[in-house]
């Protein structure tokens, strides 16, 4: 939890566990996987999803949304704003926990440069 709140980009646990690993070199990487997931099952820490990728983990404190980049992975935070809830016909049953836009394409660093005149 320290290492994320120090973080300032979206780590992998690979890179979580090889961070707490020269801390501590005694940390297992079942026990850094398994902190993970107990701490995103208590709300503290949330896991992103980065299709065909290893997931990322985020501190889950500010509400924000992300952006991904196609090209290299990464994954960054665009701020928050409200989404509208869909209309409870098209819910039926379904109860809405929570709702995050994830934003595609290419990051500042992948895209093409337009040269300037």
């Amino acid at each position: 939890m320290a290492f994320l709140m120090d973080c300032h980009r979206h780590p992998t646990a690979a890179e979580i566990f090889e961070a707490v690993n020269r801390v501590d070199p005694r940390s297992s990487r079942a026990t850094t996987y398994n902190n993970l997931r107990d701490l995103v099952r208590a709300g503290l820490v949330r896991e992103v999803a980065v299709e065909g990728r290893a997931g990322r983990f985020d501190l889950a404190g500010m509400r924000h949304h992300h952006f991904i980049c196609d090209r290299c992975g990464n994954v960054e935070d665009l701020d928050w704003y409200d989404v509208p809830r869909p209309g409870s016909r098209s819910l039926g049953k379904r109860i809405v926990r929570d709702c995050e836009l994830i934003f595609r394409g290419l990051c500042t660093n992948c895209a093409p440069r337009r040269e300037s005149r």
